[in-house]
């Protein structure tokens, strides 16, 4: 199946990978949001968990080693082309992780991979699902104090 213009939707995995006050990003080197700072991820393999699919993923576009700690929501992601047609259609289920090892080098689809201090997360130009994700990831993974 395509993944532009698809007959139904493509599971995607998302991971927020945690490293002290840090999180992991990847610059998206294709479309959709092509360009943009996200989350490392991709589309879930046929017989592979979304746990297995994540830490996969974050190996491949960054060379990082994680380990899974937990769900943390799930994302809708519908990107329209000029004519309103739907274009892309992804399920994202987002988990946060820790890391285990490595140092960020992009590859796969990642055009960069960083590790970007939370604190500045509010101030960069994320789509406002991903800025969610990590706040909540980051929450869950006691990287940052909960939100009053």
């Amino acid at each position: 199946m395509s993944r532009e213009y698809p007959n139904r939707p493509i599971v995607g995995i998302g991971a927020v990978v945690i490293k002290d006050d840090h999180v992991l990003l990847i610059r998206r080197g294709k479309p959709p949001r092509a360009g943009s700072l996200s989350l490392p991820g991709g589309a879930q393999h046929v017989g592979e968990t979304v746990h297995e699919g994540a830490l996969r993923e974050i190996l491949e576009e960054t060379g990082i080693q994680a380990e899974v700690l937990g769900l943390i929501d799930v994302v809708d992601s519908m990107t329209r082309d000029d004519d309103g047609r739907l274009q892309f259609h992804y399920t994202l289920v987002d988990v946060v992780c820790r890391w285990v090892a490595g140092v960020p080098q992009a590859a796969g689809d990642a055009a960069d991979a960083l590790w970007m201090p939370l604190a500045e997360i509010p101030d960069l130009p994320l789509w406002s699902e991903t800025r969610r994700i990590i706040e909540l990831g980051a929450e869950m993974a006691g990287a940052v104090p909960p939100s009053d």
